[in-house]
């Protein structure tokens, strides 16, 4: 009978069950991932908020985003990310899909002036912000920008450089963005002894640069005279630059556009846009922060109803005399 020769074997072959057990200790240990459903079950709470935003596409969202999870992720909160397209049915839909799913909270920054599925939603208990806009006639706590302060100093802006005969593309009117800055225009005219003129405004269908260059066309076709434009926001703001090209007409040198917001990427975009800035970023920690409050419990009478962000003028190329 031939043998097969000995073989030196390791240490561990001798004694499998220890090894298995080591094994097994350090994959437990190493992988080991709590279960967020069987937390949830025992503090009524899944450790996620849903956050409603109008528009994907727009680059104004993700450093309001970036505020948001600044907060909220480092508690273990994930945030279920929903695109409203501004279309209410849609947007009533997505608001029972969150509840579907539990979130502990929302942040909305797509709600309508009047918004019965977000005002149902927190009057049934659910922790609900608004950002940006507010729903009107309702306790929901919102977080706005300061849009008097903002239309003012452009509108001042502009009669400095002696601008008189100066349009305005209003926003949509069932936002309350749309709604306060066409009335922060009016208000400012007055204090800046500047007539309003009715038929300088043209009021867009929604925040983008097709209806800026549509609110264009129907100022220029209707055969108005305006040597400034001053719109709601900066999408709309860049369709209007864009439609004044195509008409042969030159921004700043014959027309001054601005606009609202200072959303990422202007300095890159010819001429560059002269605007508000406001605090996107802070925005979104803000609204985070109130909706922690909401969740936590904390007493109603020490959440604001109401918080006013400060915006800041940033004069850029797209505004210059007057004639010049």
């Amino acid at each position: 009978m031939i043998r097969a020769p000995a073989i030196a074997t390791p240490g561990w072959i001798t004694r499998p069950a220890e090894f298995v057990l080591r094994r097994c200790r350090f994959s437990v240990q190493d992988q080991y991932r709590p279960n967020r459903i069987a937390a949830g079950l025992r503090t009524n709470r899944t450790m996620t908020v849903g956050v409603m935003i109008p528009d994907i596409t727009n680059v104004i969202f993700p450093p309001i985003l970036r505020g948001i999870e600044s907060v909220l992720e480092p508690l273990g909160y994930a945030s279920i990310i929903v695109n409203t397209d501004s279309e209410r049915d849609r947007e009533s839909r997505l608001v029972d899909v969150l509840r579907d799913r539990g979130v502990d909270g929302i942040i909305h920054a797509a709600v309508l002036r009047s918004d019965p599925s977000i005002a149902r939603a927190a009057a049934e208990g659910l922790p609900v912000v608004t950002l940006n806009r507010m729903v009107e006639n309702s306790q929901i706590p919102y977080i706005v920008n300061d849009e008097d302060a903002g239309i003012c100093e452009m509108l001042r802006h502009l009669r400095d450089l002696g601008h008189r005969a100066i349009a305005h593309l209003a926003g949509p009117q069932d936002l309350s963005t749309g709604q306060l800055r066409l009335a922060a225009f009016r208000k400012a005219a007055a204090a800046l002894s500047l007539e309003f003129r009715p038929e300088l405004v043209a009021t867009a269908r929604r925040f983008d640069e097709e209806e800026g260059a549509r609110c264009i066309r129907e100022l220029l076709g209707a055969g108005r005279k305006f040597t400034a434009v001053l719109c709601a926001n900066d999408r709309l703001a860049l369709g209007a630059i864009d439609e004044l090209r195509e008409h042969g007409i030159d921004c700043p040198r014959e027309v001054s556009v601005t606009g609202f917001n200072d959303m990422p990427f202007l300095e890159l975009i010819r001429p560059r846009l002269t605007t508000v800035r406001i605090l996107q970023h802070s925005a979104g920690r803000t609204a985070a922060t109130v909706l922690l409050q909401l969740m936590n419990g904390n007493n109603a009478e020490d959440i604001p109803t109401e918080t006013i962000l400060p915006v800041e003028l940033v004069v850029r190329e797209s505004t210059a005399p007057a004639g010049a």
